[in-house]
């Protein structure tokens, strides 16, 4: 089961309407709506106020996906390692975050190579 799917039962089983949860988060309803449905980020310290409503811990919740909310429109990982296929959803957060990774990596790159160029042309 995926986070969303587990916030969304432990709401409903507790009776609480979205409109009550946005509440708790200082938001307003279609914004909770896209944070339960994993369009939008759940910030940490709104996991902390949404697991004391729902009297569990942020653990509970969590626990059988373990990364955070993984986005419907995940890309899809396909190994073919022997004769198993094997699919790995990947979360956006970290895709985003690898993609922020790659930039700073690629401008530091860019930065090296005209010191570089810098130093050599210091050698002539």
């Amino acid at each position: 089961m995926m986070i969303q799917e587990k916030l969304k039962n432990l709401r409903t089983q507790k009776g609480m309407s979205q409109e009550k949860m946005a509440k708790i988060l200082s938001t307003d309803t279609s914004n909770y709506s896209r944070k339960e449905n994993g369009i939008t980020k759940i910030r940490d310290e709104e996991w902390e106020k949404l697991a004391k409503a729902l009297e569990v811990s942020v653990e509970d919740i969590k626990d059988e996906a373990g990364l955070g909310i993984v986005h419907n429109e995940n890309p899809t990982f396909n190994d073919n390692a022997g004769n198993y296929n094997h699919y790995h959803n990947i979360p956006n957060s970290i895709i985003e975050n690898l993609q922020d990774y790659i930039k700073l990596l690629k401008e530091e790159n860019e930065s090296l190579k005209k010191e570089n160029t810098y130093l050599k042309s210091q050698l002539k």
